[in-house]
């Protein structure tokens, strides 16, 4: 239990380290908006690459690196509690179609990301 739960601590340490690189990133190429676009690209990105983790783990017995790599890694790459804080901030400052935008490109490309990370990792595995 211990080592299962130092593998999610690494993970989470370095999900959260790759989040906010990535921010920096994004803020350094597109600048300040008032759309949150570096969540919402480590939330499509994060799904898209725990498609590929889920079906490459079943099909190379990898599954043992799920705490690593699913709960810690990618759970602390995407954030679904800061996509929810960017949500109320664009709600409170009365930009409801930003919101609604936000959150329909979130979740929507989020699960489209994961099946398009499967769709791609069972074709490289066949």
């Amino acid at each position: 239990m211990i080592s299962t739960l130092t593998l999610v601590a690494l993970g989470g340490a370095i999900g959260a380290c790759l989040r906010f690189v990535f921010g920096m990133a994004v803020l350094r190429v597109a600048g300040t908006t008032q759309f949150p676009i570096a969540i919402l690209g480590v939330n499509i990105l994060g799904s898209f690459l725990m498609g590929i983790f889920v079906v490459a783990a079943a099909h190379r017995g990898l599954t043992h690196l799920s705490p690593l790599v699913m709960t810690g890694l990618l759970g602390g790459f995407t954030t679904f509690s800061a996509f929810s804080l960017e949500t109320v901030g664009l709600i409170e400052r009365g930009q409801f179609g930003l919101a609604g935008a936000y959150v329909t490109l979130s979740v929507g490309c989020s699960v489209l990301g994961l099946m398009l990370g499967m769709t791609l990792a069972r074709g490289a595995i066949v």
